[in-house]
């Protein structure tokens, strides 16, 4: 009887893909690579044409023993590792070491783990594509050229525990580079007038804009010319001037790539995109589901830059659209999206194995991060098959003496997509309901007020943008966005704070030695082109050792010059008045990607460390103590008192220095898109006011 081993990366793969293939199988898991280059050394032999020096992970030898013994048994061994460039040198470095005269290798690929495509996949099983193989093997070698031979020049000249990256280095210089943009940035002040009007009703009213003179719009850029645009609107009528209406069709937005999905994930849920990933993974390796009777992968694979959609999951799609909803919710013609021209398009958009496997009837088989996320990608791909929302638009000019208003406003005719899925965008002011109106009507003015802004600096990347800006510029793939920006967090580049990534003086230190002394490295179009020559290696029409020879040569003599050039770089730590309880050395306040704490600088002597509180000068209203701002685990601002765990005061809002009028409860600041508030802490006392 023959006898058949499949190895695949983890258990969780390997309890599913079980359950489709008859006892002849065995499913193995390699728990990811077991073959890669050594951490103790660069592991390239350049005078070889960078030959790398594979060796066994430490800690895996019994995984590839345990391989190695079943692989004899086995007539044919199945390499079912992930379909993509780690993948698939994966399978070729298990090929390499489990070949035998006894066995045939095959290479099989799913894009989803379901019983269709897993018995499809090992009914055509095919070879290892060694040009993607090589493709890996360029970007690990270069990786490791930058990685292994920059990263010890900073140890050295800068401090321990430093790292440089191919690509990681450009995520920071981005990260940097916004922040002097911000700090050049000089805002310019600017006025609006609203009026507020109604046809008859107070409660049926609604806000228009002021735009100009006539046809001619109006710039106001101070009070002074608001002031004298008000005076000449006193006492005078508004009146509809003109209105204009038209249908408007909003198209649903296509299914998820793995970019789109993290950015979505991080802005709605408001997950890392390294969580975004680790429960995708969950979601496809399989869930366990009783009434199906065991582990289904839930969706596709989630390494992918493509939205396109195979033909069975968009009649699928169909079938399901139009049972639920009805024939003209689906479009005429199936959408079809077209992908970035920098997208590889081997794998389809991720996507739902089933749109009938609907959430609700999943819930209770998931956590309540897999039904989330769970949520959001089964809701993108039944939206994007659907028919367009239809709106009608309506466009109001209305007259104020010699000057002009303008409203618009949408009803909705036809829901289409949006009956599944909203827009992620915020609510705008073109979708107000505007009351029934004619040219030449009156309009009653109740209320006309001028209102102060100022242009805004060009906002601080969060995670969700900072990977739309990678894939934009073609940097990086979809599978190193959660790794990169884990990584410059990690290592105090770059620090999160209330969301958005704020480069720290070690970030800019380094990004401005790369600058001078490896611009190549740290060049936006520079990495973009090495990702470029990465996919024509992988399409067979680039030479890996080629591509190598060709980035080497200048950077060896950068590292040269680098070498002589860099004097040593003291960081001075800011030293505290605070005296350590060990040693009564002086603490001094240090950085991590959590933020700042005090440790002692007789490391490591002495490891007495403590967190750095910064007070916001309120007193708590418990204990009298001083209110400190705090970090929790996630990184995320909250405080508390001083005097902590005697009292436990804690507050997710920044109290204020002030007491609530009605019952003397410390206030706390609210953050609203209209301005800032202070509210009464007392969840039983209303008191709210408006910071002027």
């Amino acid at each position: 009887m023959p006898n058949y081993l499949v190895v695949v990366e983890s258990p969780a793969k390997a309890k599913t893909i079980k359950r489709f293939l008859g006892r002849k199988y065995k499913v193995k898991a390699s728990m990811g690579h077991l073959i890669d280059l050594p951490k103790s050394h660069l592991g390239i032999d350049i005078e070889k044409d960078f030959q790398p020096k594979y060796i066994t992970i430490r800690g895996k030898g019994n995984i590839l023993k345990e391989l190695k013994k079943e692989s004899k048994k086995a007539s044919s061994v199945y390499l079912a590792a992930d379909p993509d460039r780690e993948g698939e040198a994966i399978c070729w470095h298990l090929k390499n070491v489990l070949q035998n005269t006894n066995n045939q290798f095959y290479r099989v690929q799913f894009n989803e783990i379901t019983k269709n495509a897993i018995k499809n996949a090992f009914n055509n099983p095919g070879e290892i594509d060694i040009n993607r193989v090589e493709a890996q093997q360029a970007r690990r070698i270069l990786d490791r050229l930058v990685g292994y031979l920059i990263s010890p020049l900073l140890w050295r000249k800068v401090k321990k525990g430093l790292s440089a990256g191919r690509v990681q280095s450009v995520a920071v210089r981005l990260v940097c580079d916004r922040e002097k943009e911000i700090e050049a940035f000089t805002p310019e002040e600017y006025w609006s007038i609203e009026a507020m009007l109604t046809v008859d009703r107070e409660d049926n009213s609604f806000p228009a804009k002021f735009y100009g003179k006539k046809e001619k719009k109006i710039n106001i850029s101070s009070r002074a010319e608001a002031e004298k645009i008000l005076q000449e609107l006193n006492n005078q009528t508004f009146v509809v001037k003109n209105i204009k209406v038209r249908e408007r069709k909003r198209n649903p937005p296509p299914p998820f790539t793995t970019s789109s999905m993290q950015q979505e994930a991080v802005k709605k849920l408001g997950f890392t995109t390294k969580k975004v990933m680790a429960v995708a993974q969950q979601l496809y390796e399989g869930i366990n589901v009783p009434e199906e009777k065991g582990t289904i992968g839930m969706i596709t694979y989630i390494r992918t830059d493509s939205t396109r959609i195979s033909s069975e999951a968009q009649g699928a799609a169909k079938e399901y659209i139009v049972s639920k909803f009805g024939a003209n919710y689906y479009p005429k013609q199936p959408r079809k999206y077209t992908s970035d021209k920098k997208s590889q398009d081997a794998h389809e958009a991720i996507r739902p194995t089933s749109p009938w496997r609907d959430p609700e009837k999943v819930k209770s088989y998931l956590n309540e991060d897999q039904f989330k996320l769970y949520v959001l990608i089964w809701e993108r791909f039944i939206a994007s098959q659907m028919s367009a929302a239809v709106l009608e638009q309506k466009t109001v000019d209305i007259a104020c003496g010699d000057y002009y208003f303008k409203v618009t406003g949408s009803t909705m005719l036809f829901p289409g997509f949006m009956s599944v899925s909203k827009p992620s965008q915020e609510k705008t002011k073109d979708e107000i309901v505007l009351p029934k109106m004619k040219e030449n009507q009156e309009l009653k003015l109740l209320a006309i007020e001028p209102s102060q802004h100022f242009t805004q600096p060009p906002p601080r990347y969060t995670e969700a943008t900072l990977v739309k800006t990678l894939e934009k510029k073609g940097i990086g793939r979809p599978s190193t966005y959660a790794p990169i920006i884990d990584t410059i967090l990690s290592r105090g580049y770059v620090r999160k704070i209330d969301k958005a990534l704020h480069p720290t003086e070690l970030g800019f230190l380094v990004v401005d030695l790369l600058k001078d002394y490896f611009p190549e490295i740290i060049d936006i179009s520079f990495t973009a082109q090495m990702e470029e020559k990465l996919d024509l290696i992988e399409e067979g029409n680039l030479d890996r050792h080629q591509v190598l020879k060709d980035f080497y040569s200048p950077f060896r003599q950068r590292l040269e010059i680098a070498e002589k050039e860099i004097e040593k770089i003291e960081i001075q730590e800011e030293v505290t008045d605070e005296k350590c309880p060990l040693c009564s050395r002086n603490l001094v306040k240090k950085q991590s990607r959590y933020g700042p704490f005090l440790a002692c600088p007789g490391f490591p002597d002495c490891k007495f460390t403590k967190p750095f509180l910064k007070s916001i000068g309120v007193n708590c209203p418990l204990d009298g103590g001083l209110i400190v701002e705090r970090r929790s685990r996630k990184g995320r601002i909250f405080y508390g008192c001083k005097n902590y765990p005697q009292c436990e005061f804690v507050s997710w809002d920044k109290p204020v220095d002030k007491k609530c009028p009605e019952c003397h409860t410390i206030l706390i600041e609210k953050k609203r898109k209209d301005g800032i508030y202070f509210q009464c802490m007392n969840k039983s006392c209303n008191y709210i006011e408006k910071v002027k």
